[in-house]
This record gives structure tokens, sequence and C-alpha cells, in this order.
């Protein structure tokens, strides 16, 4: 074998072992964030600790610090992981429920249509109310915390920065604007799920995350937007 196949077959094998490392690092940090959502959920995110992410997920202390510095960094992947399946969840309800509606040329809706429309679209929506639980105390942690409390705060506006794109966008094909700056409008439906999350929580509402908020939002959000 010249030096030429011995190189060629080197750096084949080395990759095709980098995908296989990458995808056995992806699963590793899935079930770090799977067991740390549910250790928190059950001990709270201060009291939770690394030991016991680690061993809920099936790995050692230093396989946890292999892929994380902290559990605060953790926390912010986990967030990170939500806030991407949140708003995967919004695109497919628009795709789903809206766009058939208005069509590629864009049409107005009706009050009934636009009512009828976020309700489908919020059925979409995860229903985890562990997650209400945890944010909130991490959230109390940032506000106590001035070390987090910068990254915490960039990652809600960046959520609601990509959150308020897409609600615009979905508007905008059904004719529709805000009334208000559409960045608070969309902080002020927000606020209003994560209240009355946390309301549920606190009552035992056993309703489903649609049935409580599917008058209260659509509602809101009509209430926000006009015609064009």
């Amino acid at each position: 074998m010249d030096s030429t196949t011995l190189s060629d077959g080197v750096a084949s094998g080395v990759a095709e072992d980098i995908p296989a490392e990458s995808a056995r690092r992806q699963r590793t940090r899935a079930r770090l964030l799977d067991a740390a959502f549910d250790v928190f959920a059950e001990q709270g995110v201060r009291a939770a600790s690394v030991e016991t992410i680690a061993e809920a997920a099936g790995f050692t202390r230093g396989a946890f610090y292999s892929n994380f510095s902290s559990k605060e960094e953790l926390f912010f992947a986990l967030m990170e992981r939500e806030k991407t399946m949140r708003l995967e969840q919004l695109n497919t309800g628009v795709a789903q429920f809206l766009a058939p509606l208005v069509g590629p040329d864009g049409a107005g809706l009706d009050d009934d249509d636009v009512l009828q429309t976020i309700t489908h679209i919020l059925e979409l929506q995860s229903d985890d109310r562990r997650w209400w639980l945890v944010q909130a105390e991490f959230q109390l942690m940032a506000l106590r915390d001035h070390t987090i409390a910068a990254d915490y705060l960039r990652y809600h506006d960046e959520f609601f920065s990509d959150l308020t794109e897409i609600v615009v966008a979905a508007l905008d094909s059904a004719r529709r604007r805000f009334t208000i700056d559409p960045e608070e409008a969309v902080r002020v439906i927000a606020e209003l799920c994560a209240s009355g999350e946390a309301r549920a929580v606190l009552a035992g509402d056993e309703r489903t995350f649609t049935e409580r908020l599917s008058e209260s939002v659509p509602a809101i959000l009509l209430a926000l937007t006009e015609r064009v």
C-alpha cells in the first residue's frame, strides 16, 4: 500500500469517526438534559446536585463536566431546547391551521376565524406543567444572582424576538396587525400564559393547557390587533 492510499485510509477513518463521536455526544447531552428536567422538577433547581443529575442519566460526574461546565449552563441548554420546541410547535400550528385559511395570496380573517385558529394552535403547545415550575424557580435564582441574570435576560429577549417575528408574520398573512408595539403585545400574551400556568399548578387545576387558555389568549390577541 503506498503512502497516498494509507493517508486516504486514515483520513477516511477519521472522517467516519467524527460524526459517530458527535452523535454519541448529542445523545449524552440529551440524556443529561432529560435527567436534569426530572431532577429539577422533583428536587428544585437549587437543591439538585450535579451528582444526582449525572446518576439519573446513567453517567459519572466526569461525563457531566465533559458536556457542561456547570449546572447553570445545563439549565440554559434546557431552556434553549424548550424554546426551540415551542417555536417549532407554533410554526407547525401556523402552517397547519392558519395557512390554509389565508391561502397563498393572503385573505383577511373575521373574528371567529381568528379565535378558532388560535385555539387550534394552542392545542399543539406542550402541556408539561413541570416546565413552568422549573422555569419559575430558575427565574428566582436569576433575580438573586447577578452572575446568571444577564444570560437569563438575554435568553428571554432572544426568545421574544423570535416569537414576535413568527406571530407578526402570521398576522400579516391574515391581514392583521398589532395596535401596540408587537413585542410588547407578545409579552403580554406570554405573561398571561405564564400566570395561567402558575395558577393551575397552585390550584391543582387538571384542565389541559388549551382548556385553560382557549378563551383568554385568543380574546387578548383579538383585542390587541386590528384588520389592515
